[in-house]
């Protein structure tokens, strides 16, 4: 590791009008240090460092703003030096500008920067108020998201989980959520966007946040937005209904074909259940979510799913959708006041919960490790560590 002086010295290699192979090599060297937690940290109390590599994002060479921007990449996944390259670097409102140009060929870099920099509530904050307030915007980063090929150069994928992050904040879900401005309808039909699973858990997360404020589910629920044929189209698969069973789903859930293909990830599965649940948080919304014939399409999902905790998360979906209603005074569930001994048990239910998914998990995965030692290989599958 580098002392004080060693750093002071590499400061002055890290300049706009530094030789070429020298900065490059200087580059190169913070790069590496931003590989490990003690490089980071070192990094992160070096403020003179940080804005170097900030300025050194505009050089000439290529290769030398590629390195900045991916060792910059790499410190803002360090929530320790967040505040510093908000506070004290300025990173957002100086990275914005690029991010909204059109030709910029590291903007996927400052998705990634900003994706990092929100997930923290706190510096969420900071974020956001730059974009609303030194930025174009969270109009324009929704239109670039929902833009085919705003910037051909590069995929803008991030930015489907820095609208999730932003959305952990009242006032980014406030935005979303505006009737006036049709933002939810644009984004729903990013949850069977198949070229990248970023995006689509990105718009999943997006939504899921947004279904927190319950005091929208009814214009959610309604044909205004109709939100829940999107949250169940990816969990729909091929199974042949019968002709009762068909009648009354959602039009965009019948006649599903044979080669229909449920969502791969597991956490988008979740997001999804997880989503579903909070619009039955009301006696309205659980109304509507059974009108739907929501229970046929978890059924035949919950007998094909395999990873446990989110098997639970759809029994607990489906306990909700078939139990009676609460009694008057508790149909709200989000509002619901539970009694300190209920919630002592619920707590221990839960944890005894996790264990049971834990241990199923340990037997799942040490079911494929023999597997693999056995020689056995499901059809499509790859080598550990070898792509396909």
């Amino acid at each position: 590791m580098l002392n004080e002086e060693q750093m002071q010295e590499l400061l002055g290699f890290l300049t706009l009008d530094t030789r070429l192979d020298v900065k490059g090599q200087a580059t190169e060297c913070v790069l590496g240090l931003t590989g490990s937690n003690d490089g980071r940290s070192l990094l992160g109390r070096s403020v003179g460092i940080l804005q170097a590599l900030l300025m050194l994002t505009k050089d000439p060479s290529r290769a030398v703003a590629k390195d900045c921007y991916f060792a910059l990449v790499n410190l803002s996944a360090d929530k320790t030096i967040h505040q510093t390259l908000i506070q004290d670097v300025r990173l957002v409102s100086t990275l914005l500008p690029n991010l909204f140009d059109p030709g910029y060929d590291f903007s996927d870099q400052i998705c990634s920067i900003l994706s990092n920099l929100t997930r923290e509530k706190r510096t969420c904050a900071d974020v956001f108020h730059a974009i609303q307030n030194e930025g174009p915007g969270l109009a324009k980063i929704v239109d670039i998201f929902c833009t085919d090929s705003y910037n051909e150069n590069v995929e803008l994928n991030y930015l489907g989980p820095l609208l999730s992050n932003l959305t952990q904040l009242p006032e980014a879900r406030q935005f979303i959520l505006d009737k006036d401005r049709c933002v939810v309808q644009r984004l729903l039909p990013y949850t069977q966007y198949e070229a990248s699973s970023v995006r689509r858990g990105g718009v999943v997360g997006t939504l899921r946040n947004c279904c927190f404020d319950h005091s929208h589910h009814q214009w959610l629920l309604s044909n205004e937005v109709d939100i829940l044929p999107y949250l169940l189209l990816p969990l729909a698969g091929p199974e042949e209904l019968s002709e009762d069973e068909m009648e009354g789903l959602p039009v965009d859930l019948q006649y599903l074909p044979e080669d229909k293909r449920r969502e791969k990830d597991p956490d988008i599965r979740k997001m999804l259940l997880e989503a579903i649940n909070l619009l039955m948080a009301t006696r309205s919304g659980r109304k509507v979510v059974r009108e739907k014939k929501t229970y046929i399409i978890l059924r035949e999902y919950h007998k094909w799913e395999t990873e446990p905790d989110v098997a639970a998360a759809c029994e607990k979906l489906i306990e909700v959708l078939i139990s009676d209603e609460p009694e008057p005074g508790m149909e709200n569930l989000l509002e619901v006041e539970i009694p300190e001994e209920i919630e002592g048990k619920l707590k221990l239910q839960h944890e005894e919960e996790q264990q049971r998914i834990a241990k199923e998990k340990e037997e799942l995965l040490k079911s494929s490790e023999d597997g693999r030692e056995h020689g056995h290989r499901g059809r499509g599958d790859s080598p550990e560590g070898l792509g396909r």
